[in-house]
């Protein structure tokens, strides 16, 4: 099996989710029949990334980065994918934080790189914000343990 984890970006615009969603499909369609996809189930790219997994035939292993986070995290119009997702997922994870923040964010990240063979980005190339545990921030530290990184952006992708 190979173990893609996701990074991306949370707030795409309505009109670049069919464009990350079908480079997504792209990006791992090779790997269909031997992925495992892990992803944080956020909303945007990470929610995308897990659709196309399981529609693939990809077994989805989901990070939730805090206890609290589904209660105080998820919003109300991404709480039904979010809980279509985790109940979809082979495996769901729960880190022993307490609570939803940056550190949380960052050990949850580091989580999903400890798994990963490569590391799919829906990424703008953006620097990173200086809040630490970003999509710029864990695309680095991928890069920096030498795990082969993808970025997808497709023309016409942008955020919100």
């Amino acid at each position: 099996m190979t173990t893609i984890a996701v990074t991306g970006h949370m707030d795409l615009t309505d009109s670049s989710v069919p464009l990350v969603r079908d480079t997504l499909r792209e990006t791992l369609k090779p790997y269909s029949g031997d992925l495992t996809g892990v992803s944080c189930i956020a909303e945007g790219a990470d929610s995308l990334f897990a659709e196309v997994v399981l529609e693939l035939g990809g077994h989805l292993v989901a990070i939730i980065p805090s206890k609290d986070y589904r209660t105080n995290k998820v919003k109300p119009g991404h709480a039904a994918t979010f809980d279509r997702l985790t109940e979809a997922a082979h495996e769901v994870i729960v880190l022993d934080n307490e609570t939803a923040n940056r550190a949380a964010y960052e050990a949850a990240n580091r989580e999903l790189l400890r798994r990963a063979d490569r590391l799919t980005a829906v990424w703008d190339g953006a620097p990173p914000s200086g809040k630490g545990g970003g999509t710029t921030d864990t695309v680095l530290e991928a890069r920096e343990a030498g795990l082969p990184v993808d970025v997808v952006w497709p023309e016409g992708a942008a955020r919100g």
